[in-house]
C-alpha cells in the first residue's frame, strides 16, 4: 500500500491526480482533518486522520504501509519535530520506502528554510529506511502573488538580485514525487529538482511586460527593506523574514540548480517562465 502526508495541501492533491492517471490503486491519503477532505476519498483512495502532533493517529494510519510519500509540512519551525514523528512511526509500521519533498541544495544553502529540511534529512538516514530525497526547487506559483502585485503597483519588487532560480510548477513537483513513489527503484539517493531553463526576477518583469505592454521594471531590494514592504504588504513579520532570506539566498545562487534530474524523471519539460505568466495573467 502506499500512504502520502499532507494529501489535501496543494501539492498533495496534485500527486494524488497524478497517482489517478497513471491508474494507481490502493493509496492511502494521510490528512489531519478528515472532514475537511472529504472529496479526496474514491474507490483508489482511502482517507485516514493523521496528525502530526498526535503520534497515535501516526501509527494507526501507517499500519500496513509499504511505500509513504512524506511531503514536508507547513508549519516553518515546526517541521523538525513533526517529521521526526511520522519517520519514527513509518519505521514502527514497517515502511520499507520513503520519499521526502526536501528543498533544493539542501545541505549547503544558507536559507533558514533549509534548516528543517536538513534535520529531517539526518532524520531520515539515521533511521535506516530507504528512502529518496526530492530537493525541490522554488514553485513557480510562489510568484502569482508577484505578478498580481506588478500589476498593481508596476514593478516587480524582490531581493534576488541577478540571481537565478530554478523554478518550476507544483505540478511538475508533484509528478516526479509520484513516479519516484512508484517505480522500480527504491535505492537511497538525492535528486536535486528545478525548472529549466532558470529565470531571474528581472526576465519575470519582461515576461509579465510582453505579456501586458506595459513597462514593468524589476526592482531589487536590499534584504531589510524587502522585509520591510512584505510586512507593508501584510505579511507577518516573522513569514517577511523568511521569504526576505529566501531572496538574499537566491542572489547567490541558492535557489539554482543545473541538475536535470526533473525533467529526467518526469520525461518532459517544466512548465516554461511564458506559460506560466499567461496562466497568471489569466
Amino acid at each position: 500500500m502506499l500512504a502520502l502526508t499532507g494529501a489535501n495541501g496543494q501539492l498533495g492533491r496534485l500527486v494524488l491526480k497524478t497517482l489517478a492517471d497513471r491508474n494507481i490503486k490502493d493509496v492511502r491519503a494521510l490528512v489531519r482533518s478528515p472532514d475537511k477532505a472529504a472529496d479526496l476519498a474514491s474507490d483508489t483512495v482511502t482517507l485516514v486522520e493523521a496528525d502530526y502532533d498526535r503520534p497515535d493517529t501516526l501509527d494507526a494510519a501507517l499500519e500496513g504501509v509499504e511505500r509513504l510519500l512524506l511531503i514536508s509540512g507547513s508549519e516553518i519551525g515546526q517541521r523538525t519535530r513533526q517529521h521526526a514523528a511520522v519517520i519514527d512511526a513509518a519505521k514502527k509500521a514497517g515502511v520499507s520506502f520513503i520519499v521526502y519533498t526536501s528543498l533544493i541544495n539542501t545541505g549547503s544553502s544558507p536559507m533558514i528554510l533549509a534548516q528543517e529540511h536538513e534535520t529531517t534529512e539526518a532524520a531520515l538516514k539515521a533511521s535506516g529506511i530507504a528512502h529518496v530525497i526530492l530537493r525541490n526547487g522554488w514553485y513557480l506559483e510562489n510568484y502569482a502573488g508577484t505578478v498580481d502585485a506588478a500589476l498593481a503597483h508596476g514593478a516587480v519588487v524582490g531581493g534576488s538580485g541577478d540571481g537565478l532560480i530554478s523554478a518550476a510548477s507544483r505540478k511538475d513537483y508533484a509528478e516526479a514525487a509520484a513516479i519516484t513513489l512508484t517505480g522500480d527503484d527504491t535505492s537511497t539517493r538525492i535528486h536535486e529538482l528545478g525548472g529549466a531553463p532558470a529565470l531571474t526576477l528581472a526576465e519575470l518583469a519582461a515576461e509579465i511586460s510582453a505579456q501586458t505592454g506595459r513597462d514593468i521594471p524589476f526592482q531589487n531590494l536590499p534584504q531589510a527593506d524587502y522585509a520591510k514592504v512584505l510586512v507593508g504588504a501584510g505579511l507577518p513579520q516573522g513569514f517577511a523574514d523568511v521569504l526576505a532570506d529566501t531572496d538574499a539566498a537566491a542572489a547567490k545562487g541558492a535557489l539554482y540548480t543545473a541538475s536535470t534530474d526533473l525533467e529526467d524523471i518526469i520525461g518532459h519539460p517544466t512548465l516554461s517562465l511564458k506559460a506560466f505568466v499567461s496562466s497568471a495573467l489569466s
